[in-house]
């Protein structure tokens, strides 16, 4: 098995790409080793000291670090464990539950669901090459709330990629829209 790997606009963050699926629906990350005990594979990663967070997308996990430490001493680790996760074939959850994505979009208003579906048509598959992921929150008040994921959680460019690219694509095609702001935690 060959691990390729990439980096992402985040210099604190590395795609890794197993060259197979990782996620059949969704995405899932792990702020924390106690978020990583639904999945082998993050806790596996978050066992490796200097590890501040795993994402998993469609076909990559991106590894973001701490600024303590260097992809120097991580970058090995991190290919090992990815390596012995998939040649093991061991399940990348505990229980196999579906991660995210429970968003019911019968619940959105009509604006709303244009909002989403453009987020998921247009911004989300660019983002997902950086290692990252971009999810509709809500529409209040002409402001889309959106929450940003793996490589884009913490990046230097996410401001710009927030209002540059996302909040112009949303004001052309949705005139109600005034803003938008990235949901913290």
């Amino acid at each position: 098995m060959f691990i390729q790997t990439e980096n992402t606009p985040n210099p604190q963050t590395i795609k890794f790409i197993p060259g197979l699926k990782v996620m059949e629906h969704g995405a899932a990350e792990f702020k924390n080793m106690d978020d990583a005990k639904s999945s082998p594979l993050a806790h596996r990663i978050f066992e490796i000291k200097g590890v501040d967070a795993v994402f998993f997308g469609a076909d990559f996990v991106s590894v973001t670090k701490n600024d303590s430490f260097e992809w120097g001493q991580l970058k090995a680790p991190i290919l090992s464990a990815v390596m012995q996760h998939f040649s093991m074939g061991e399940p990348l959850f505990n229980d196999d539950a579906a991660m995210q994505n429970n968003n019911n979009d019968d619940l959105l208003d009509d604006i709303s669901k244009q909002i989403k579906e453009l987020i998921d048509t247009r911004v989300r598959p660019a983002v997902a090459q950086d290692g990252g992921d971009i999810v509709f929150e809500k529409f209040d008040k002409g402001i889309v709330y959106l929450k940003m994921h793996g490589a884009c959680s913490g990046c230097p460019s996410s401001t710009v990629t927030l209002k540059n690219g996302v909040e112009n694509m949303l004001r052309h095609y949705v005139p109600e829209v005034l803003e938008v702001r990235q949901t913290l935690e």
